[in-house]
């Protein structure tokens, strides 16, 4: 092998994820222990997620789990309190625990082995449906609000009763050899999470976890199928791709909206529009029992064909201007991950073993509904739509509120981020000549008004 072919394969290997999440775990580490928890947003944690954590109790009892010092209440409470607060180990959670109150818990004498003890045998299961009831109550309160909306999410919300992003993301390396890792010879991977999440409120509609890193995207197709219901809106990346789930969404009347594999074969059935930057067509693919007709979009974006494939082959129904639109806002959903591994922290893991990855898991998602629920707030109170608030500002701005708070401030905390909202930084800042898809591509709107 040549030197050029060397170099090219070696920089089109993929960067160490271990050494990456290292990275991340020295800079935990090394962060000082804030309090970033406020009034508002214990209050949220102690009005929605307490009284689920409660119902979850009875659970508990029967799965014949002792009443110990760490109960249910008192573990949610702790890892929720961890996850907004950033904690950096478990040691380090139990000294938080020992000298302050966590949440709707006071101070509680406890040994880190014990809290080591209860991350690895605490049913998970109990997190995931505490989260499993909480995401149609956050759900409901994004729908109460009143906040703009961006033109093709609005016409969605209006045609489909649900609108939806599918997409799967890996988590990141186990670095800690704790419990079964000391062995391994190499840093395994925590698993995979495949999120459904509702493109207007950037809320998750469902979530699944596999410990299994490698499974790919298809693997997840049965349960979506099973959940999603009549009349909603899918949008999904080209890894899910599959005629035979195409045809079982339409048959559900289920619309999706997707990208086009590069070697689609196809037969051409109908032409429905066909200029220099767009073409419309009635298309056959597969074969057998596989055999459908879909409708395949095709735009010149510069000097790019991009094209799309939707189930609804009525351009009425589904105009090629809301339709390319609609798929890219498929990137809320790669947004929200990075909220979950970035800026939450599940790119870091207190313990090696599964279960207490998925205490970490469902934890950090229920934050996260907390999290988005905030930044909504202060959309509706600037009377903006949601996409122009910068979740990572909202989070990171919280310092200087109780600071705000410590001199005499009287205003709530989405009214503060409100009032500071630019120097802040909470609402993004527009790039120059900055355009939507659906404002910029004036030949598809000329083509479909």
């Amino acid at each position: 092998m040549g030197y050029n072919s060397r170099m090219k394969k070696a920089d089109n290997k993929s960067k160490s994820t271990v050494r990456h999440t290292r990275a991340i775990q020295v800079d935990r580490q090394k962060r000082p222990l804030v309090d970033n928890l406020t009034d508002e947003v214990e209050a949220l944690f102690y009005s929605l997620v307490r009284p689920l954590t409660l119902s979850q109790c009875e659970l508990f009892r029967q799965m014949g789990l002792r009443e110990r010092t760490l109960t249910l209440p008192v573990m949610m409470a702790l890892l929720l309190s961890a996850v907004w607060r950033q904690i950096a180990a478990v040691n380090e959670l139990a000294r938080l625990i020992r000298d302050e109150a966590v949440l709707w818990e006071a101070p509680q004498k406890v040994s880190q082995q014990a809290l080591s003890d209860r991350f690895n045998t605490l049913p998970a299961i109990l997190f995931l449906n505490v989260l499993n009831l909480l995401l149609p109550l956050m759900q409901q309160r994004w729908q109460e609000r009143k906040r703009p909306l961006p033109p093709e999410i609005a016409w969605a919300q209006a045609r489909f009763s649900a609108c939806l992003i599918a997409d799967g993301s890996t988590l990141d390396a186990l670095i800690r050899k704790v419990g079964l890792l000391r062995d391994r010879a190499s840093h395994p991977l925590a698993g995979k999470m495949t999120a459904l999440l509702h493109l207007g409120s950037q809320l998750p509609d469902k979530i699944w976890f596999d410990t299994k890193a490698s499974s790919h995207d298809q693997s997840v197709w049965e349960a979506i199928l099973a959940h999603i219901q009549t009349g909603s809106l899918l949008l999904f990346d080209l890894g899910y791709t599959n005629f035979t789930r195409f045809g079982q969404l339409t048959e559900k009347g289920v619309t999706f909206i997707t990208r086009a594999k590069r070697n689609l074969k196809y037969e051409v059935a109908q032409v429905l529009v066909k200029t220099p930057v767009l073409r419309d067509t009635i298309v056959w693919i597969g074969t057998g029992d596989e055999r459908q007709q879909v409708r395949l979009v095709e735009v010149l974006y510069g000097n790019t064909w991009r094209r799309f494939l939707t189930n609804e082959l009525d351009p009425e129904q589904l105009p090629a201007r809301y339709l390319v639109a609609l798929y890219y806002r498929r990137w809320t959903i790669e947004r929200a991950y990075a909220s979950i591994k970035r800026l939450l922290g599940l790119a870091y893991f207190w313990c090696g073993s599964q279960n207490a990855v998925e205490l970490q898991l469902w934890s950090t998602w229920i934050v996260y509904t907390v999290l988005i629920d905030l930044c909504d707030e202060v959309a509706g109170l600037l009377k903006l739509p949601f996409e122009r608030i910068s979740v990572e500002m909202v989070f990171r701005s919280i310092y200087y509120y109780i600071k705000a708070i410590e001199r005499g401030d009287d205003r709530s905390l989405p009214e503060y981020l409100a009032d500071r909202c630019i120097d802040l930084g909470v609402v993004k800042r527009k790039r120059k000549n900055e355009a939507s898809v659906f404002e910029s591509w004036p030949l598809t709107i000329a083509s479909n008004p």
